[in-house]
């Protein structure tokens, strides 16, 4: 069980530092409808990454449950694949780190966000964005392929989406408490996270992507 959480923590910390949902929260937080907006972002945040990570559990374990020689090779495929597109996606957040790029539609829109929208926000940036899902399909596997119980299985997942969420849910729950002390750190931050987006992103995907990769090779 120890294996599978260490396997999991780096990929934990890239989507809990992903500086979109960070950007998106920090927003909300300043926004007209702070409370309703930040609290269904940060449910439908929670509830993408755990969705999305435990579609690729049962994946994993429909192909480790295979009588096949080739099980473990298969698994090792698909880590090298997903470090491998880990790695790309790195180097093309690398190349456009210097882009003078529009903001999103959704960012400019966040003043009118509810609940119900922030939170299927929130879903959509966990579950669909490709650059988090490739991170929750590479915990799904390691923790679907891992020779633990099904009940192991589940900690494990909660642990990650726990992990995952944290820098979203810290600062929901921070503002909630001490709103007028949050607000200022919360702008210096926002700033600092748009400034270097691209850059902080590149750097965590290539590390991970490299992790990946290299747990993949390693199967065989």
């Amino acid at each position: 069980m120890g294996s599978v959480i260490g396997g999991l923590l780096p990929l934990a910390v890239g989507v809990a530092i992903s500086p979109i949902p960070i950007i998106a929260v920090i927003l909300m937080l300043l926004s007209a409808r702070a409370g309703g907006a930040s609290a269904g972002f940060g449910l439908g945040w929670i509830a993408g990454i755990l969705v999305a990570t435990g579609i690729f559990v049962l994946l994993a374990g429909v192909i480790d449950t295979s009588d096949s020689d080739d099980t473990s090779a298969t698994v090792s495929w698909v880590k090298i694949a997903l470090g491998a597109l880990l790695i790309l996606l790195a180097a093309r957040q690398w190349r456009s780190r210097d882009a003078d790029a529009e903001p999103p539609r959704w960012m400019r829109a966040v003043d009118e966000l509810e609940f119900v929208k922030s939170a299927g926000l929130g879903f959509a940036l966990a579950a669909i964005n490709p650059k988090n899902l490739l991170l929750c399909a590479s915990a799904g596997i390691v923790i679907g392929s891992a020779a633990v119980s099904g009940g192991e299985q589940v900690l494990a997942l909660i642990v990650y989406t726990a992990l995952a969420g944290t820098t979203v849910l810290i600062p929901v729950i921070g503002y909630a408490i001490a709103a007028d002390r949050m607000r200022a750190p919360l702008d210096n931050l926002k700033v600092w996270l748009q400034a270097n987006n691209a850059a902080v992103m590149s750097v965590l995907l290539l590390v991970i992507g490299a992790v990946v990769l290299g747990r993949g090779i390693g199967g065989f």
